[in-house]
């Protein structure tokens, strides 16, 4: 420990990108609970699906939707997501799961939908590949 001033001094580099990792990773788990979006994990999502009729929201590109989305999902990319956001109104009183990719853009979008009001909005954490991971199915309809 000692030896630790001496070590930052000689290698500053190393380190400021050390602090940057780190704050990156904070920010990952802390700026979601901040923001009130709680994440649920794929097996999760289809519980919420099956018992309480929750709606998906897939707010990928087109290109990547038409892939492979989750089964019955609502398709609103996310670029136009603050413009449609009247065809989310008539499933208020549901839960919602945003998804994306990875997990990350859909943060934004729970972030958008608890701004306009939606209390019960969930993110799908780890996206669709977690739910491909999961071996849950994907359809092209």
């Amino acid at each position: 420990m000692e030896r630790l001033p001496e070590f930052a001094s000689n290698h500053w580099g190393l380190v400021l990108a050390l602090t940057g990792i780190l704050a990156a990773l904070v920010g990952t788990f802390v700026y979601p609970r901040i923001q009130g979006i709680r994440r649920v994990t794929p097996l999760d999502a289809t519980q919420m699906i099956n018992r309480e009729e929750a709606v998906v929201l897939d707010v990928r590109g087109d290109a990547e939707f038409n892939e492979g989305h989750i089964l019955n999902s609502l398709h609103i990319p996310m670029k136009y997501l603050s413009e449609q956001m009247r065809k989310l109104e008539k499933h208020r009183s549901r839960p919602i799961i945003t998804a994306c990719r990875t997990g990350q853009q859909s943060a934004g979008a729970c972030a958008m939908l608890r701004k306009h009001g939606f209390e019960r909005v969930y993110n799908l954490s780890g996206g669709i590949l977690a739910w491909q991971n999961a071996s849950l199915p994907l359809t092209k309809k």
